[in-house]
């Protein structure tokens, strides 16, 4: 992509701690000079601001002396970080063993998340994830449980395990008196990224699409998900996934949503020209946002499946209303080649999406609708006959009663 036309400190700046490093570090992954350097040093920056020395140790492997001294390992500093997390890392094992032999339920609880939290900061995200699944023994208000879920959630997103985050949002979900809505919030982000990781995008559009606006009013997940985010995510699974009455009511006139799209004008217009069937503009639309997508750490890898299946689906609303398409024309309403819809058509007609045959001799479609004359007098038969079958019924009903041929209940 043209790393010039890509903000990386406007889009950065809407996400903080483990997120922010996380999204810098793939985005160097991903791009060339100048921005690879560029995402490396403010990586660098934000890790140096914690205790993750093992991380700072790589990124400042990867700059390999291209940004001058200021970026040379600063041995000094992981010294003094390692050997203050160490007394620090002593000092919690020594007080949740004696909160362990005073048997106080509730400190043993807060030595474990003290401990996870420790573990989480220094990127030991197994050891983080064993310590808040101990929690779970020692929690006895729903808010302790709520904290435990939302733990775990955050250090199996950075282990790539998606499974757990889905068993612990069923598990917070059920925690009696959960009203909070920022908490629910926080609880839908997270099934929506685990669906989406799932390649379940209608699961996942439903759960972004329903996300509270007080995730709007703090970025109160910014460790996470940005508000943009949810919005981009939601668009796109939407689009890939709900047909034009879900469309509708589900994302274009969802007040609570809106406020999100707001925050991406560009996706806005994208779903409001897709539903008016404004094709070229809404695939000129999914093509200047490519290049981004692409350095999206959740989306990247979904990026063609779901431009493809909203491509289908455009085509084949586009070709539902018409008995007959001129190819030609259609070509031009989604900016390809007369052959190149006209192979993606035959796909689909093979695939059974679309009813159709195509003529390609006169390049037009020609839509295989069910012969509306003979269906009617198809069912008309049907009905006559069925009326014909219960009247004859009801006749022999009433003979037999008139002539007493009915067999009588014994008393």
């Amino acid at each position: 992509m043209n790393n010039v036309s890509f903000d990386l400190e406007g889009y950065i700046s809407n996400y903080t701690g483990h997120a922010k490093f996380q999204r810098l570090r793939f985005i160097a992954e991903k791009v060339g000079l100048p921005l690879e350097l560029e995402a490396l040093r403010m990586a660098a920056d934000e890790v140096k601001k914690g205790e993750n020395t093992a991380l700072y140790s790589e990124i400042i492997e990867k700059i390999g002396g291209r940004l001058g001294d200021a970026y040379q390992i600063d041995k000094e500093w992981i010294a003094k970080v390692d050997r203050e997390s160490a007394k620090r890392l002593e000092k919690l094992e020594l007080e949740l063993n004696q909160y362990k032999a005073n048997l106080i339920k509730e400190s043993i609880r807060m030595g474990h998340n003290d401990l996870g939290d420790f573990y989480y900061e220094r990127g030991d995200l197994q050891s983080a994830f064993k310590s808040y699944v101990r929690t779970r023994d020692y929690c006895t208000t729903s808010k302790h449980i709520i904290t435990m879920c939302l733990n775990v959630i955050n250090v199996s997103f950075e282990l790539g395990n998606y499974v757990h985050v889905t068993n612990y949002v069923q598990k917070a979900e059920q925690t009696p008196d959960v009203q909070d809505p920022v908490v629910l919030a926080k609880l839908r982000c997270a099934a929506g990224l685990a669906g989406l990781e799932n390649k379940k995008y209608k699961v996942a559009a439903r759960k972004f699409v329903e996300v509270h606006a007080e995730l709007l009013s703090k970025n109160n997940y910014s460790e996470v998900i940005s508000p943009q985010d949810v919005a981009l995510y939601g668009a796109l699974c939407a689009l890939a996934s709900f047909d034009r009455s879900e469309l509708k009511e589900k994302v274009i006139d969802n007040n609570v949503f809106r406020n999100f799209l707001e925050l991406v004008p560009e996706v806005r217009e994208l779903i409001n020209d897709f539903y008016a069937s404004r094709y070229a503009s809404c695939l000129s639309y999914l093509d200047n946002l490519r290049p981004s997508l692409a350095l999206d750490v959740h989306l990247h890898d979904h990026v063609d499946r779901l431009y493809k299946q909203i491509r289908h689906k455009a085509l084949i609303q586009y070709t539902t209303p018409f008995i007959s398409v001129n190819l030609s024309t259609m070509a031009q309403a989604f900016n390809t080649t007369v052959t190149g819809i006209e192979k993606e058509l035959a796909a689909l007609i093979m695939d059974n999406q679309i009813q159709a045959r195509i003529d390609s001799h006169n390049k037009i479609l020609y839509a295989r609708h069910a012969d509306q004359r003979n269906t009617t007098f198809q069912k008309t038969l049907a009905t006559g006959e069925a009326y014909v079958r219960d009247t004859h019924a009801m006749l022999l009903r009433a003979s037999l009663l008139q002539h007493d041929i009915v067999q009588k209940h014994s008393k």
